[in-house]
Order: C-alpha cells, then sequence, then structure tokens
C-alpha cells in the first residue's frame, strides 16, 4: 500500500509540475460533463493541469448527456461536433466522456493520470514547427505565426476564450448533490480562418473583456496542434 501511495503522489506531481520549459505548450483537451458520473475524477486532473505554464488545459463540456436529468449549463454542441470530428480522424466509432485529447493526437478515454502525464511529455518532446505570439491592444488580440519546419496541407486557426475558475451545485443526474469545481471552461470557439504556411501569418481578432484567450494553430480536419498561445 505505502509503493502505491508514493506512485501515486509522484503522478500528481508530474501533473501539477512542468517537465521543461518550451515555446509551445502542450493543448489537453478535456471533454466532460456535469451529467457524467464518471468525470469529476478527469475534472480534479485538469484543474491539477491548469497551474501549468507548459500546458494549456481546456475543458469542453459537451451536451449529448443533457437528456438523463441534468442538463450541463457549460455543454455546446460545437464541443461535441469537435470530439466527434476528432473520432472519425482517429478512426474511433464512438465518443465517451471523460476524454481527454492530447496534442490534436492522442485519445485518453477516463482518469489515467499515468497515461496522461506520458502524453504530455511526448508531445514536449516534439520538435517546433510553427512559432506562434500573441499582443493585445485594447479590445483587439494581434496573432503572429511563422512556419520554421515542413508543414504539410494547410492549416485552421482557431480562437477561443475561457472561464479560469467556476463551481456549480448538482441538483439532478448522476451527480446529484455534488457541488463541483471545473477549471478553464471554453467558451465562443472561433474559427478565424486557413494557412498555407508559405507566408508568415499576420492577423487580428476582436476581444473584448478580461477572460483569457487562446489561439490554436492546427492540421486542418482534426490534425496534429502545431501552436498554441494564452493571453490572460
Amino acid at each position: 500500500m505505502k509503493h502505491l501511495t508514493f506512485a501515486l503522489i509522484a503522478v500528481v506531481v508530474s501533473l501539477a509540475s512542468p517537465l521543461m520549459a518550451q515555446q509551445n505548450p502542450v493543448v489537453v483537451e478535456l471533454y466532460t460533463s456535469q451529467g457524467c458520473s464518471s468525470c469529476p475524477p478527469a475534472d480534479a486532473m485538469l484543474l491539477e493541469l491548469s497551474g501549468r505554464e507548459d500546458v494549456i488545459a481546456l475543458a469542453l463540456h459537451v451536451d449529448y448527456w443533457d437528456y438523463i436529468g441534468w442538463k450541463d449549463p457549460f455543454g455546446h454542441p460545437a464541443h461535441a461536433e469537435r470530439q466527434r470530428t476528432y473520432a472519425a480522424a482517429g478512426n474511433r466509432r464512438s465518443v465517451y466522456t471523460p476524454e481527454m485529447i492530447v496534442g490534436g493526437v492522442t485519445d485518453i478515454v477516463g482518469a489515467k493520470p499515468m497515461a496522461l502525464s506520458k502524453a504530455i511529455a511526448e508531445h514536449a518532446r516534439k520538435p517546433v514547427k510553427v512559432t506562434l505570439d500573441l499582443a493585445r491592444d485594447g479590445d483587439t488580440l494581434n496573432i503572429a505565426a511563422k512556419r520554421v519546419a515542413d508543414v504539410d496541407g494547410k492549416m485552421t486557426v482557431h480562437m477561443l476564450r475561457y472561464t479560469p475558475r467556476q463551481s456549480t451545485k448538482i441538483k439532478r443526474g448522476e451527480n446529484a448533490g455534488k457541488t463541483l469545481e471545473y477549471t478553464n471552461i471554453v467558451e465562443g470557439w472561433t474559427v478565424l480562418g486557413e494557412w498555407d504556411g508559405a507566408e508568415p501569418l499576420s492577423i487580428s481578432a476582436p476581444i473584448e473583456g478580461d477572460k483569457p484567450a487562446v489561439v490554436i494553430i492546427q492540421k486542418k480536419n482534426a490534425g496534429p496542434i502545431l501552436a498554441a498561445a494564452r493571453m490572460r
């Protein structure tokens, strides 16, 4: 039992602490739902990750469990559609909660801290192919990117906002009676356009309010995430 305890502590530390500094943080997308009894452990894992500068941890709440008794106030059909696009790209027939997608490629179903820590480390070691810089000027976000290695095909430029922390008292459904804390709750996901990388990218997008913004450059059709940056 002592050996197991020490192993679990080591996993928690590895999730909470960056392995190394890096230019492009690793994006971890958690597909979750307040109506899913298996999701709270994964939500807690994302909370641990949210403090790391070398990881951009995002909670995308889906809406397909709303029918079983509790409507997730953070759920959005676009999140479920993005998850289905990942499933199709990976030749997976179904979608699940909780599911984590690391770097736009590696899928982890369930709350598996050791698998997640390994996946983050593997993606952190990948060579940088695209550099990405953000600068805010009032209500405008200026986005600059440059391809620094070969990239086949077009890339999609995404922008999203998120709420850093919020608690919900759940009254019905599988988690009825629990008050659960959520982190980095995604909202307002926008596709800014496509980019072929032949020339440096320089675009601007409106950004109002104080909520953090994230820009992601990803191979088209739910491919690998090549660059990501956050503006708090």
